[in-house]
């Protein structure tokens, strides 16, 4: 992937962020999704008071391009307003398998970067924990 295309998607995450809806002690992320075709989809962390309805960015901004007829992608950014690079929790990383994206960029705000193929992006989460 080229570098304008890696650095708009992290930026479309990065100011995706601002929409979050959380709670106090949340984390605040942002997503940007770049389908097959082109189309850069974005999206925000949203909490709920009903755990299963609070969704990382990362989710979030899958679902609204698979509702806009979208299946196939060729990145995703994921952004978070925390120390270090943030990486997907379980659930999360259980979605994006299903969609086979082959390159997974996490970020932070200060503009530390991970590149990864997607099959590289469990251990990393699992170091995490």
């Amino acid at each position: 992937m080229n570098y304008d295309i890696m650095d708009t998607i992290v930026r479309t995450a990065t100011e995706a962020m601002r929409n979050s809806y959380v709670s106090k002690g949340s984390i605040v992320s942002g997503a940007c999704l770049l389908a097959s075709d082109g189309t850069l989809y974005s999206g925000c962390s949203i909490d709920s008071e009903v755990p299963e309805f609070c969704l990382p960015a990362e989710v979030v901004v899958i679902t609204k391009a698979i509702s806009e007829g979208k299946h196939e992608f060729d990145a995703i950014s994921i952004v978070a307003e925390i120390e270090g690079v943030y990486a997907p929790d379980e659930r999360a990383y259980k979605y994006l398998s299903e969609f086979n994206i082959p390159e997974i960029i996490l970020a932070d705000l200060d503009g530390n970067m991970k590149i990864m193929p997607f099959k590289d992006l469990l251990p990393y989460q699992n170091r995490l924990k």
